[in-house]
């Protein structure tokens, strides 16, 4: 019997563990597997450890493993196999396949532009953007999220955009916003590039509001929960369930 096993990053904010749990909740209807279970890399429970358990106590000899995260950096990579690589020798006969994360898709540009649409502000020419992502040293996470960028000046013809980090890479948050919110000629729109609320989230909101140029600064929401999303992701699960052998991999990487 087949299964998927939804892997969250895991947040300290219960907030955020929940708006996650709930994102997989509404996308189970639509994919079509008997078992299907969530758990959470770090710092919140069930552990992959126990995700895959539950999995196969409910009779999955075959397992889907999805990274449920924006980009391939090393939680995908590396993180995440490691932790199946463990459990797999405790279930030699399950096979296992590893999907693809959720990658960069126009789609998720039109979440942002809806963002920033819901904010009731108007969009001009001579906005400023800064879009935000968590982070990574990984240079491939890094020339995706260029993609991004360009996707998003594509699709608005909004020519300052800009792009930061909040951990891992630079440039940084902290200082592209001071520096962008007292040279932008209209308003400065922060977009965070990220899932679900969390403490980077936070830290985000604190720094705007210590701004002197606060007042034109537009914060909007997280990507969140969006049916565009849900659908990349049962593309993944598609694409994953078409492998010829069980094994988990990432394009060059195995275990």
């Amino acid at each position: 019997m087949k299964a998927v096993l939804y892997v969250c990053h895991g947040s300290r904010v219960r907030k955020g563990r929940e708006e996650a749990y709930h994102f997989i909740e509404q996308t189970k209807p639509f994919v079509d597997v008997p078992i299907q279970e969530t758990c959470f890399l770090e710092l919140a429970e069930p552990t992959i450890a126990q995700g895959v358990a539950s999995c196969v106590e409910q009779g999955a000899d075959e397992i889907i493993v999805f990274p449920f995260l924006l980009l391939a950096a090393g939680h995908a990579k590396k993180d995440i196999p490691h932790e199946l690589k463990k459990v797999k020798g405790q279930f030699p006969a399950v096979t296992f396949y590893y999907a693809q994360p959720i990658g960069v898709h126009e789609a998720l540009i039109d979440i942002l532009i809806e963002r920033m649409e819901e904010t009731g502000e108007s969009i001009e020419p001579d906005d400023s953007v800064l879009i935000v992502g968590r982070g990574s040293s990984d240079t491939q996470t890094l020339a995706d999220f260029v993609s991004i960028r360009n996707l998003f000046r594509l699709k608005t013809n909004l020519t300052d955009v800009n792009i930061s980090y909040l951990a891992a890479a630079s440039p940084r948050f902290t200082d592209e916003v001071k520096r962008l919110s007292e040279e932008a000629a209209s308003k400065l729109w922060v977009l965070p590039y990220l899932l679900f609320t969390g403490m980077l989230s936070h830290s985000m909101k604190k720094e705007i509001k210590a701004l002197p140029m606060a007042e034109s600064v537009v914060l909007t929401k997280c990507l969140g929960y969006h049916p565009a999303i849900r659908q990349i992701i049962h593309q993944r699960i598609q694409e994953a369930e078409q492998l010829e052998e069980g094994f988990l991999s990432f394009r060059s990487i195995s275990i």
